[in-house]
């Protein structure tokens, strides 16, 4: 075997193992797709068909009308949004802060600040609860916005990248004259708009996705978002059929798929960077 042969060989290695993983990947989301365009009776049949041999389009319009499926939609929305947009903001100052200003214990507050990340939310649910009950933050909007707009992998993803930007720009910007605020949202922000959309993709999906913290802190059907709507459609809670079901999940991942083709561009480079980094 030829030089360039192995070359070849060796370099489709890896490209072919990306080929596969995503073919497995997408195999999940096509399934979804396809029982929620299937009749109820067409979904356990054996062999499994990928294609519906009657395409029942209405299960769209029954499942945007069970059981207030627009207020858990809005719910979703406006708590992702939120969070996302004060997560960059907070983050990124906190990753600004740990970056360029030298304090006392500052690179030990970091580590501990990292350690937290090793923590599963399942050992601080109830610690969260109770400090939510004596906040009076059960059943709200803020309850669900707060715990989430400031996370250790936030502050460190934006920290890695800004301790290489030139220290030269904020010290020219000091000598003119400017402030830290002005320094940090004029000069700062522009420079690490890739991480930043990287960071609110990351924000945006986990919010949206999240169960176990409304699970917790909402009982008020009026709060309660998409991923408790779906998780009681599969437990047969409101209605008992699979392409509803299939249905309301395919509807939910609709903003996520459009805010990553939005942001694509900005989200690949600011992985890219940050890697580097």
């Amino acid at each position: 075997m030829s030089e360039n042969v192995k070359r070849i060989v060796f370099r489709s290695i890896p490209f072919s193992i990306m080929v596969i993983g995503a073919i497995t990947m997408l195999v999940p989301f096509i399934w979804m797709i396809s029982t929620s365009l299937k009749a109820d009776s067409e979904v356990f049949t054996f062999p499994p068909t990928w294609i519906p041999s009657v395409f029942e389009w209405r299960n769209y319009p029954e499942a945007l009308g069970v059981a207030s499926f627009g207020q858990y939609f809005f719910n979703s929305t406006f708590v992702a949004i939120v969070t996302t947009l004060a997560a960059l903001l907070l983050n990124s100052m906190a990753g600004y802060a740990f970056a360029k200003f030298e304090f006392k214990g500052r690179e030990t507050i970091f580590i501990l600040l990292l350690a937290t990340m090793m923590i599963p939310f399942q050992i601080t649910m109830i610690p969260i609860y109770m400090l939510f009950r004596e906040l009076e933050l059960l059943n709200s909007y803020t309850g669900l916005i707060v715990p989430n707009i400031a996370t250790a992998f936030g502050i460190f993803m934006m920290r890695q990248f800004m301790r290489n930007l030139p220290d030269a720009y904020m010290d020219a910007a000091r000598i003119d004259g400017a402030g830290e605020a002005r320094i940090f949202f004029t000069i700062v922000l522009p420079l690490v708009r890739a991480p930043l959309a990287a960071l609110g993709i990351f924000t945006f999906m986990f919010s949206w996705n999240n169960y176990f913290l409304p699970l917790v802190i909402i009982t008020d059907e009026s709060l309660k978002t998409l991923p408790l709507l779906i998780s009681s459609l599969s437990a047969g809670l409101y209605v008992q059929s699979w392409p509803l079901v299939m249905a309301a999940a395919t509807i939910a991942t609709l903003p996520i798929i459009i805010l990553f083709f939005m942001a694509q561009k900005y989200f690949i480079d600011g992985m890219a960077l940050t890697g580097i980094k």
